[in-house]
């Protein structure tokens, strides 16, 4: 593909990305959605233990997913890596409306899951390479907040379509962008300029070997660990609210309208948290800002243990969405800044699938809670402590003395 092509077509990676970034964030809230319907409905004899290994197995797959799509970006590349992941998790996510059976919901939940792990990270990469000189942070943040519209579509589409239609069509509209955006991305998307001057075929094949080995060399393996520690506790964070925050604030006391309500006040904070925090970013630097918002999420969070009356307690949903999920954000943006472009695709990917694991456990945590009878209020200063543990793995980051030399790296990629 020439350079000039790419030039022509490098308008396309922001909307094409985020949109593909939003259908990934329609998948954060759908479970969350509809979990409360299928649990009063007993659909398939559903409980809130057997849920949650449907929520596990679905993030089972997405460990995968991320864990892998560094090295198949480097065999394959990034544009045919994220135009796969964008098909694959639609069609299972469709057949979902299908499931007979609690087993094969939680079989076409893992698969999807497959390609729904590989999306984001891949995204991220290749608007991270195509974003302006010095405007790392405020690009990824732009991204996800694709993430987040769509899930407050979803939450949207919950309180319309799950009193008439039933939980099954929230998967089938989910799933239907797809017919659109997948021959946009054939047609429009560039691939990674990282990956075009990679061209010789022994270097992609072994490629993906030597770029995981990169993310513990020249200075690189303490940000590494940092990040994964970090990325853990950030998808623990939006996961775990996100799967359980409706059925929590119903065992509070909350109606089922008030609580998907305040499922779509908190992805409504995350999206207005997300401009300001790719703003602040950028002016006062990723490692700060992604400390005292990780520390901000775990003021706030404890405070929702507190149950407000009226509209007080969807102002503090709010605050606690503009926090929490920014900082999971702001550890892919200050991911892309560390690792070179060589790397930064497994980088991510890695940080992903570990932050994955932490989303198993998000699920988990507030379905053990649950079924305790101790999730509100003891599960929000759980969540809490997560956030804590979330601002000591970013401050312990550091910077690697080899990502200087790779500063002005995202500038020469867009020239």
């Amino acid at each position: 593909m020439s350079s000039q092509v790419d030039a022509g077509r490098a308008r396309w990676v922001l909307p094409l990305c985020w949109t593909a970034v939003l259908l990934d964030g329609f998948d954060l809230v759908v479970l969350g959605s509809v979990l409360p319907v299928l649990l009063d409905a007993k659909e398939w004899g559903l409980t809130a233990a057997s849920a949650s290994v449907v929520s596990t197995v679905g993030l089972v797959g997405m460990t995968i997913g991320a864990l892998a799509i560094g090295t198949i970006t480097d065999v394959v590349g990034r544009r045919k890596a994220l135009i796969f992941a964008v098909a694959s998790f639609s069609v299972f996510t469709a057949l979902c409306a299908l499931a007979p059976s609690v087993f094969v919901f939680g079989l076409l939940r893992f698969l999807a899951g497959l390609g729904l792990g590989g999306c984001l990270p891949t995204a991220i990469a290749l608007v991270t390479e195509y974003a302006r000189a010095g405007k790392g942070g405020s690009a990824t943040t732009t991204i996800m907040t694709g993430y987040h519209v769509g899930a407050v579509l979803t939450a949207l589409l919950g309180i319309a379509v799950l009193p008439s239609l039933g939980w099954r069509a929230m998967f089938v509209i989910g799933a239907a962008p797809a017919l659109v955006l997948v021959p946009l991305m054939l047609r429009y998307l560039p691939e990674s300029a990282s990956f075009l001057r990679a061209a010789a075929p022994e270097r992609k094949l072994s490629g993906g070997a030597s770029a995981v080995a990169s993310l513990f060399r020249s200075g690189f393996t303490r940000a590494t660990l940092a990040f994964w520690v970090t990325s853990f506790m950030g998808l623990l964070l939006v996961y775990g609210l996100n799967t359980w925050l409706p059925q929590i604030m119903k065992s509070a006391g909350y109606p089922l309208g008030a609580a998907l309500g305040l499922l779509l006040t908190l992805n409504i904070g995350a999206v207005i948290g997300l401009v300001v925090a790719g703003a602040v970013a950028d002016r006062v630097g990723l490692r700060p800002s992604t400390i005292g918002w990780f520390a901000a999420s775990a003021v706030f969070l404890a405070a929702l243990s507190i149950k407000l009356p009226g509209i007080g307690v969807y102002v503090a949903v709010l605050i606690a969405g503009c926090f929490v999920f920014s900082s999971q954000v702001l550890v892919y943006a200050y991911i892309g800044r560390v690792y070179p472009a060589e790397n930064r695709a497994t980088g991510l990917g890695w940080s992903a699938g570990i932050g994955r694991i932490g989303a198993i456990c998000g699920p988990l945590l507030g379905g053990a809670m649950l079924t305790a009878g101790i999730a509100y209020p003891w599960g929000f200063y759980a969540f809490a402590v997560v956030g804590v543990l979330g601002a000591i793995g970013a401050a312990a980051v550091g910077r690697p003395a080899a990502a200087e030399e790779f500063e002005a790296e995202p500038t020469q990629q867009a020239s």
